[in-house]
C-alpha cells in the first residue's frame, strides 16, 4: 500500500517542510523505530503533528518553548489507536535521526526510514500500534529489500547516550515475532 511516490495509501498525509531529497547514491536500508509524546508523557498525536509541521504553539506548554527551534520530522507516525499519519514520503529524507551512526555509517537520515510511535519509554505501547507497525514494516521490507531484520533498530541504537527511544516498554520480541522473515 505504498505508492510510487513513497506515500502509504491508507495514511493521512501531513506534509512536513523538515525534509529534503535523498542522495542519488543513498539506498534505503535501515528502519528506525522511535517514540514521541508531546508534552512529555502525554500520549496524543495532536501536538506531534504541529511539531513536525512547524506549527507548534509555544504558549500551550513550557516544554514547547524548549523545542520550538527544532526542525524535525519522521516519515510516519503511528498513534495510540493505530492511526497512520505520514509526514515525508519514504523516498525522501526525513529529519528524524539527528547525529547518528549505524555500523560505521554516519548520518542515518540518508539511508533510513523513521517511524514514530506515540508513546513514552516506560509506557506500554498498544496492541494496535504493534499490529500497524508490523504491517507497515512488511510493506517497507517488500518495497525496500535492503531493510532486513538486522537493519531494524531503535533510535537508541543509532544515537546511544543521546536517545533512549523507543525505550524499555517497547517489546522487540513481540514486534519481531509478528514479522515473517
Amino acid at each position: 500500500m505504498i505508492n510510487a511516490n513513497g506515500w502509504h495509501t491508507t495514511a493521512r498525509g501531513e506534509h512536513s517542510p523538515n525534509q529534503d531529497s535523498r542522495s542519488e547514491i543513498a539506498k534505503v536500508s535501515l528502519l528506525v523505530i522511535h517514540s514521541i509524546s508531546l508534552p512529555p508523557n502525554q500520549l496524543s498525536s495532536e501536538y506531534v503533528c504541529d511539531f513536525f509541521t512547524n506549527k507548534l504553539d509555544v504558549s500551550i506548554d513550557p516544554y514547547f518553548v524548549e523545542i520550538s527551534d527544532l526542525k524535525v520530522s519522521a516519515h510516519l507516525v503511528i498513534g495510540r489507536e493505530g492511526e497512520l499519519i505520514q509526514f515525508v514520503g519514504f523516498n525522501e529524507r526525513a529529519w528524524h535521526a539527528g547525529n547518528s551512526s549505524f555500523k560505521g555509517n554516519e548520518g542515518c537520515n540518508d539511508f533510513s526510514i523513521g517511524i514514530e510511535l506515540v508513546g513514552a519509554d516506560s509506557t506500554p505501547y498498544s496492541s494496535i500500534q504493534y499490529e500497524k507497525l508490523a504491517s507497515v514494516t512488511q510493506e517497507l521490507m517488500a518495497r525496500y529489500p535492503l531493510i532486513t531484520r538486522d537493519r531494524i533498530v531503535g533510535h537508541s541504537d543509532i544515537a546511544p547516550g543521546r536517545k533512549t527511544d523507543p525505550g524499555p516498554a517497547f517489546d522487540w520480541g513481540r514486534y519481531f515475532s509478528s514479522l515473517s522473515f
